[in-house]
C-alpha cells in the first residue's frame, strides 16, 4: 500500500477508491411493486428489473404543463393526463370560481399520493384586462382605413366616430405615433393627437370593432399595477390553498416582480412554504434595456406567453424573442415554459398540423424546460391525446443526435463555487461511466436546479425532505423529484420536526450516509431509472445534511446499493490529499 500526502493551499480534495465494479456483489434490491405500477418501501426481495409500468413516464427531460378546465376536471381525466406525461397542472384563474380551483387541487393531490410522485400546480393570475366600452349598435361599427376615430373617457355609448376607453392610464402614457391594437390586432389604430381625457387616432388596419374588445399598447409602459383587485383576491386564495407556482400576467418592468413578492411575504402564515413566482413575458417593455435580465433574476421561473407577445410584437420577432428568453433563463438557471397555441388544432382534431409539431419541436431544441397546453387540454375534444402527442414529440426530439448539438451550442459557465464544481464533475462522471442517473440531495432545490442547468445526458433524481420543494422541482428540465420519508434523509427526528428552513436540525443517524445512499438506490428503482444491479448512479450530497446549497461530495453507487465506487469531498479548510 502506498500513501502520498500533498499540502493544498485552497480547498482539499479527498479521493478514496474502492473495489473495482466487477467485484461489487450483485445482490438484488428489496422492493415491492405496488398495484398502480409504483414501488412500495423495502420489503420482499425482487430484482432491480422490477421497474414500474409507467417507467417511460420518467424517460423524458423536457416537462409538460397541462391546463385544466371543463374537458379535464374529473379525477379520472387528470390521472390520464398525468400518466400521459403532464408534470404540472395549470389552474387558470381567469375562468371559474375559486372553489372550483380548490376542488381541482385536491384531485391532483390524490393522484400525487397514489403514485408517490410530486406534481406541480400553477395558479395563473388573470392580470389587467384593457377594453373599449360599448357601442349603440349591438353589432359594433366597421372602421374604414384612414378615418379618424376617438378614444375618450365619456361614458356615452360609442358610434362610428368614437368610443369610451375607460383606462386613463392608456391615454396618459400614449404619445403621437404610438400604436393601439384592438381585438388582438384585428383593428390597428395610430395615435395622431391627444388632449385632456382623449386620444385621436387614425385607422391603419380597418375592421369591425365591437363591445368590450381588448386593447393592447405595444409602445407604452402603463402606470398600472399588474395586480387588479380580483388578482389580489385570487393571490391570497392561491397562497392559502397551497399552489406551488404563481404566474403573474402583464409584467412590464422588474418592479412588478417586487410588488408580487412583497404581497406574498405579507400573505404567508408563519412557517408556511413560499410559492415560487413565475413571470409571464408578454409585453415588449420586458426587452427594454436590462429589464429581461432583472425580471428573470427576481422571479423563480418564466413563461413565454406567446399569445399577447405575438399581438404586441411583429410575428417574425416572436421566434427570436423566444430564443432570447430561453437563453437568459438557462444562463441564470431558472425554469422556462413555452406556451400558447402549441397544438391548437387538437382542440377539435385528434392529430396536430405538421407546423404545430414543428413549433413544439423548436421549443424543445431551444432548450425550454417545459412546454404547455392551454385550451387543448382545458376545453378541447382530445385532452389526453394532446398530452400524449406532446410526449411523443419530446421523445422523438430528445432521441435525435442534433438535440444535444443544439442544447450545448451555447456554453453556460458554472459559478466559482464548490457546489457548481461538484455538479459539473457529476455530469462529466455520469457521461464517462455511463451512469443511469445523477442523484442529488437538495433542501430548497438549488442543487437540483444547478444540475438541471448543465443539461446532463441522464435524468436528475432529486431527493428532498420537503414536499413543497419537490413539487416546485417537478417543472425543471430533467429533474424528477422524490420524497424520502421521515428519517430517510439521514435524520432520526419526526417529519413534522425534521428541521426549519432557517435553523435546520442535523441530528444524524449512526449510519447516516449509508442510509442516504440506500435511499438513492431505492428512489432510482421506484422511478424505473435502473434495471440491473450493476447500473451505476452518481450521487451528490452536502455534508453536514440540512445545509442549503451545500453540495460537497460525490459517490458512485451501483444500483444494488452494497458498495461505493468512488468519493470526492471538498472541505473548506486546507488538508491533505490521500491516495490509498
Amino acid at each position: 500500500m502506498k500513501i502520498a500526502c500533498f499540502l493544498l493551499l485552497g480547498n482539499a480534495l479527498a479521493f478514496t477508491p474502492s473495489r473495482h465494479p466487477s467485484a461489487w456483489k450483485k445482490s438484488p434490491l428489496r422492493a415491492t411493486v405496488a398495484p398502480n405500477g409504483g414501488v412500495d418501501s423495502l420489503a420482499t426481495p425482487t430484482t432491480v428489473a422490477a421497474v414500474p409500468k409507467v417507467a417511460q413516464r420518467w424517460r423524458k427531460s423536457t416537462k409538460q404543463v397541462a391546463t385544466l378546465g371543463p374537458a379535464s376536471s374529473t379525477t379520472e381525466m387528470i390521472e390520464k393526463l398525468f400518466l400521459a406525461g403532464a408534470d404540472m397542472f395549470r389552474l387558470n384563474f381567469s375562468h371559474g370560481a375559486q372553489e372550483q380551483k380548490l376542488d381541482l387541487l385536491q384531485k391532483i393531490r390524490e393522484i400525487e399520493e397514489k403514485y408517490s410522485h410530486p406534481i406541480a400546480i400553477l395558479g395563473d393570475l388573470q392580470g389587467p384586462k384593457l377594453r373599449v366600452g360599448e357601442f349603440s349598435n349591438p353589432d359594433g361599427e366597421i372602421l374604414e382605413k384612414g378615418q379618424l376615430f376617438r378614444l375618450d373617457l365619456d361614458t356615452a355609448k360609442g358610434d362610428k366616430n368614437r368610443v369610451m376607453l375607460p383606462h386613463p392610464e392608456i391615454i396618459a402614457a400614449s404619445e403621437v405615433g404610438h400604436n393601439l391594437l384592438v381585438d388582438d390586432g384585428k383593428v390597428k389604430l395610430v395615435v395622431s393627437g391627444k388632449g385632456e381625457g382623449y386620444l385621436d387616432c387614425k385607422v391603419e388596419v380597418p375592421g369591425r370593432i365591437k363591445d368590450r374588445k381588448g386593447v393592447n399598447t405595444p409602445d407604452s409602459v402603463l402606470e398600472i399595477s399588474p395586480l387588479t383587485p380580483k388578482d389580489r383576491s385570487d393571490l391570497a386564495y392561491q397562497v392559502k390553498i397551497g399552489v406551488d407556482w404563481i404566474a403573474l400576467s402583464f409584467v412590464q418592468t422588474p418592479s412588478d416582480i417586487d410588488e408580487i413578492n412583497g404581497l406574498i411575504d405579507q400573505l404567508l402564515a408563519p412557517g408556511q412554504h413560499r410559492p415560487a413566482v413565475m413571470a409571464k413575458i408578454e409585453k415588449p417593455s420586458c426587452f427594454d434595456g436590462d429589464n429581461l435580465r432583472e425580471i428573470v433574476k427576481r422571479c423563480n421561473g418564466i413563461m413565454v406567453a406567446r399569445g399577447d407577445l405575438g399581438v404586441e410584437c411583429p410575428p417574425e420577432d416572436v421566434p427570436l424573442l423566444q430564443k432570447t428568453i430561453i437563453d437568459e433563463c438557462r444562463e441564470q438557471g431558472k425554469p422556462v415554459i413555452v406556451a400558447t397555441q402549441m397544438l391548437e388544432s387538437m382542440i377539435e382534431s385528434p392529430t396536430p398540423t405538421r407546423a404545430e409539431a414543428s413549433d413544439v419541436s423548436t421549443a424543445i431544441y431551444d432548450g425550454a424546460d417545459a412546454i404547455m397546453l392551454s385550451a387543448e387540454s382545458a376545453a378541447g375534444m382530445y385532452p389526453e391525446e394532446s398530452v400524449a402527442m406532446q410526449q411523443r414529440i419530446i421523445n422523438r426530439v430528445e432521441s435525435d443526435s442534433h438535440y444535444r448539438t443544439f442544447l450545448h451550442s451555447k456554453d453556460f459557465f458554472p459559478h466559482n463555487t464548490a457546489t457548481d464544481a461538484i455538479i459539473t464533475a457529476a455530469r462529466q462522471i455520469s457521461t464517462t461511466i455511463d451512469a443511469k442517473s445523477i442523484v442529488t440531495f437538495t433542501l430548497r432545490g438549488s442543487t437540483a436546479l444547478r444540475a438541471s442547468k448543465t443539461r446532463p445526458t441522464v435524468p436528475i433524481l432529486a431527493l428532498c425532505p420537503f414536499k413543497e420543494t419537490a413539487r416546485q422541482l417537478a417543472l425543471a428540465w430533467g429533474v424528477y423529484p422524490d420524497l424520502p420519508g421521515a428519517g430517510s434523509y439521514g435524520y432520526s427526528v419526526s417529519e413534522e420536526n425534521m428541521f426549519s428552513y432557517e435553523e435546520p436540525m442535523v441530528e444524524e443517524a449512526s449510519d447516516d450516509f449509508d442510509l442516504v445512499l440506500r435511499n438513492a438506490c431505492r428512489a432510482a428503482l421506484k422511478k424505473g431509472l435502473v434495471a440491473d444491479p450493476d447500473d451505476l448512479l452518481v450521487v451528490t450530497a452536502g455534508l453536514p445534511f440540512g445545509t442549503p446549497g451545500a453540495a460537497n461530495i460525490i459517490r458512485i453507487v451501483p444500483a444494488a446499493g452494497q458498495a461505493v465506487g468512488m468519493a470526492f469531498a471538498l472541505f473548506p479548510k486546507p488538508a491533505c490529499l490521500a491516495l490509498l
